[in-house]
């Protein structure tokens, strides 16, 4: 089968389904998965499209995978069809397609990648770059505001129902990959999706109040100790912040609230790039988050420590101290800004 690929295209079009839609129509098993340490877009998109393919096909076996044994984030557990969702290392069948969302490369899917790697067709529907397909059929439109989007419009081509609890979980997706419209990648496609989407019975008023108004006091206390830790480097033009495992463990949070605290660092005035690092319970790792607010492309940064993601909000994980890797990073987010290197001081 060959490979459908989009890059560039603002959104797709009903061809561009075709082979999707086909693995879909002739598999009787089919598994489902988003990222590990899933976010807002991967499990929206998760539960979306498994709601609307059980709706649309009560005779096929499908299965919504989680990634890894980790609980779903708090702030997601709102999401219709949550209960729906299985750890992969639980799942010990060989289905007949394997869908992966959000996903960009193959070591994303932890434990699900067992599953894809026995399955027998794959199918990709994401809108990251990726250094190689790892599918037989996927559509991958990196200039898509969310995955959602994407599930959004193969709902469409495919004709299957989008109730107001399939429209709730793309919702998601889609407000949180955009920063609630906030981010660059917030363009007219998002727009116009979320409208279909709030056409369709989407409730975006309870979806900000789960996923932004219901913080627990302990997620504030910890989020004021890593405002506290700003600083600046490069003339006030890069920001960065941090926070240690030991911070959440006194302020009694888990790894999994923590995605917005990259945000944090972001707002801060003047500020064109930031980066986020979280101690990880793996011994000597570290979680680093980088944003850009303007046309700076902090995703060659994390390449360059093995991560990847967008222009505008990336990620990865740096073998070694808090320390270390500012002294890594920082470097290189100073130059990409225009500023010297040979300039930067770590301070905390």
């Amino acid at each position: 089968m060959s490979t459908t690929s989009c890059c560039s295209v603002r959104s797709t079009t009903p061809d561009m389904w075709e082979s999707v839609i086909e693995c879909i129509v002739g598999s009787q098993t089919i598994a489902i998965s988003g990222h590990t340490s899933p976010d807002g877009d991967a499990l929206g998109s998760v539960l979306g499209l498994g709601q609307a393919l059980i709706g649309a096909f009560p005779s096929k076996r499908i299965v919504l995978l989680l990634a890894d044994d980790a609980p779903v984030p708090r702030i997601y557990r709102f999401l219709p069809g949550v209960e729906r969702l299985v750890p992969a290392r639980s799942y010990l069948e060989a289905p007949d397609l394997f869908i992966s969302v959000d996903v960009p490369v193959m070591e994303r899917l932890a434990d699900s990648a067992a599953v894809a790697k026995r399955a027998r067709a794959r199918v990709v529907i994401d809108h990251h770059p990726a250094r190689e397909e790892f599918a037989d059929a996927a559509v991958r439109v990196t200039s898509a505001a969310a995955t959602a989007v994407l599930v959004e419009e193969l709902l469409q081509a495919g004709g299957w129902t989008l109730t107001p609890q399939i429209a709730d979980c793309l919702l998601t997706g889609l407000v949180t990959d955009t920063g609630r419209f906030q981010y660059q990648n917030a363009d007219p496609s998002a727009f116009a999706c979320a409208s279909r989407l709030v056409d369709a019975g989407a409730q975006p008023a309870r979806i900000a109040l789960e996923v932004y108004q219901s913080q627990r006091i302990e997620y504030l206390k910890l989020e004021s100790i890593v405002m506290s830790r700003i600083r600046t480097v490069a003339h006030g033009r890069v920001a960065y912040s941090y926070a240690y495992a030991s911070d959440l463990t006194q302020c009694g949070v888990s790894a999994d609230e923590c995605d917005g605290l990259v945000d944090v660092v972001r707002s801060v005035l003047g500020v064109e790039v930031c980066l986020f690092l979280k101690e990880t319970d793996s011994v000597r790792a570290v979680r680093g988050n980088l944003r850009s607010k303007g046309r700076l492309d902090v995703s060659g940064v994390a390449n360059r420590f093995g991560g990847g993601g967008h222009s505008a909000a990336a990620g990865f994980t740096y073998e070694g101290s808090i320390v270390e890797t500012l002294r890594a990073a920082l470097p290189m987010l100073a130059e990409l800004v225009g500023d010297d290197p040979e300039d930067v001081a770590v301070e905390l």
